[in-house]
């Protein structure tokens, strides 16, 4: 029966290496699989990629503000439960007028249909996509978990102003309305209930 040249130590010291290098490109790729939702969520906040809507301060709408031109456009408010969540949820108000550049408020109700505390929390997007990054949320109640004990109803703001510097954008003319639409999914790790609806 033939024998298996033994190894050398330089051939050893390679092959340590090597099973090191892929043991570190894993744990990388691993890294990478679980930052992927954050840094996509942050990218697409930054750019306004994919409908999301940008998070502004109350500088950047002060500074809006001062160039409002007094043109107006439709904002149509839009609400969903994903299925499986026993919330009836939807806009106070289907649509309103707004001024280009002046923030607003529009104001969204839920209320836990079912006879448990359930805890959900709101996903959204804009469209048309290229309105998401002059849809400015000052205030918003997205990405934060919420809970309703059974049979509890409550009103949520969000606080905004569409930029004025879509007036400038040729992929914005025509654009007549912009829908903001949030859906409530029901949270993997409800916190307890009774906690606060801020955002």
């Amino acid at each position: 029966m033939a024998t298996l040249p033994p190894v050398s130590h330089d051939a050893a010291r390679r092959n340590l290496r090597t099973g090191l290098m892929a043991f570190a490109g894993a744990l990388a790729m691993l890294g990478l699989g679980y930052a992927s939702v954050p840094l996509y969520r942050l990218f697409c906040q930054v750019t306004g990629f994919g409908g999301t809507t940008m998070q502004a301060t109350e500088s950047d709408a002060a500074r809006a503000a001062t160039l409002v031109t007094g043109q107006k456009i439709s904002i149509r408010f839009d609400a969903t439960s994903a299925m499986g969540m026993p919330w009836t949820f939807r806009p106070a108000q289907a649509t309103d007028t707004v001024t280009i550049g002046e923030r607003d408020i529009a104001t969204y109700v839920a209320r836990n249909d079912s006879d448990q505390s359930i805890t959900g929390m709101a996903t959204f997007n804009v469209t048309p996509e290229q309105a998401g990054k002059y849809f400015n949320k000052i205030q918003c109640f997205c990405f934060t978990e919420q809970t309703l004990a059974p049979g509890q109803e409550v009103t949520m703001p969000v606080l905004y102003y569409v930029d004025p510097a879509m007036l400038d954008d040729p992929n914005m003319k025509g654009v007549e309305q912009i829908t903001l639409s949030y859906t409530f999914h029901r949270a993997e790790d409800p916190v307890n209930p009774g906690s606060t609806l801020t955002n």
